[in-house]
């Protein structure tokens, strides 16, 4: 990896060894801690799971494996632009807007580099892909599955926590019902990341020219924010994908990506197609490709 010098490898190294030794010890507490009687006892009033409201929809329809998988894809993109854009230097190459189209402004149009206008592309295409999901999400009845809507979440949260640690996966069907800490963590994503990663994407792009909301959403903090819940998405990819293989991949990947309850090999199989699919994007979307798709709508120079 370029820019990687031994001192970063070590330190890396020392992280990821301070990581296993905290998980390990976070293993071991665990286990002690549902040894005690109280904490039995706890597990037993709360199992992990909280009950979903009478009517909830059952199983997951074809277009929310349709908006996962292409939530999957467009954050790979977010991601890797938005990493470029804070690591690389000066831009080779420069966009500006054709101000003939659809859009026209009184105002020249801003030219960004290309990178930034491959980061604002994508976001635009995720943006339009979530305001879809958000609508068929309230229309199907299927935001009863990632909403809380009883106390009983927070101790069921934690008690699947601690199932989780100690490596006694919760006991539920996600085909039926998520766990407390699947929900808190599919809306947390959902209704909190999401739209904080909106609002303050739009302030750090460079359509944003208001000096006077600039005084009240100052730069600085607005960039931490946005890098933070970049962080936070990570971590949940992480987190989700080695659990979804962790607790049954075969019927995870089919709820996922075939809608079906079973352990048949539909789902695996379109999830490694998508994987090739995004594989070969990610070493295609070269500096040529890029040029041909922004030279579409607009003018593409180099430096």
């Amino acid at each position: 990896m370029l820019g990687f010098g031994r001192t970063a490898w070590f330190r890396l190294a020392v992280a990821i060894i301070l990581a296993i030794g905290l998980l390990a010890a976070a293993v071991l507490a665990a286990k002690g801690l549902r040894s005690l009687p109280a904490v039995q006892s706890f597990l037993t009033d709360f199992p992990g799971t909280s009950q979903l409201p009478s009517g909830a929809p059952v199983g997951f329809p074809a277009w929310l494996a349709w908006q996962h998988g292409l939530n999957v894809f467009f954050l790979l993109f977010i991601v890797r632009s938005g990493w470029q854009v804070r690591s690389a230097g000066r831009p080779t190459m420069f966009w500006t807007r054709r101000n003939t189209g659809l859009i026209r402004t009184k105002q020249a149009p801003t030219r960004m580099g290309i990178n930034v206008w491959l980061h604002l592309s994508v976001d635009v295409l995720w943006v339009l892909n979530g305001l879809l999901f958000y609508v068929l999400l309230f229309v199907t009845g299927q935001w009863v599955r990632i909403v809380p809507v009883s106390w009983d979440i927070i101790p069921n949260a934690v008690s699947a926590a601690l199932q989780y640690v100690s490596l006694g996966w919760p006991v539920s069907d996600g085909w039926v019902n998520y766990n407390a800490l699947q929900t808190l963590s599919y809306f947390t994503i959902v209704f909190v990341a999401a739209p904080l990663a909106l609002a303050t994407g739009i302030r750090l792009s460079p359509l944003w020219t208001s000096r006077r909301l600039s005084e009240l959403v100052p730069l600085r903090p607005t960039k931490a924010v946005h890098v933070g819940v970049m962080i936070v998405f990570l971590v949940f990819v992480v987190v989700h994908v080695t659990l979804v293989f962790a607790t049954g991949a075969l019927r995870n990947l089919n709820h996922m990506y075939a809608v079906q309850s079973d352990d048949g090999w539909t789902g695996f199989w379109i999830f490694a197609a998508s994987v090739v699919v995004m594989i070969v994007a990610w070493f295609a979307a070269g500096p040529r490709l890029l040029r041909a798709i922004a030279s579409l709508g607009g003018t593409v120079i180099s430096r």
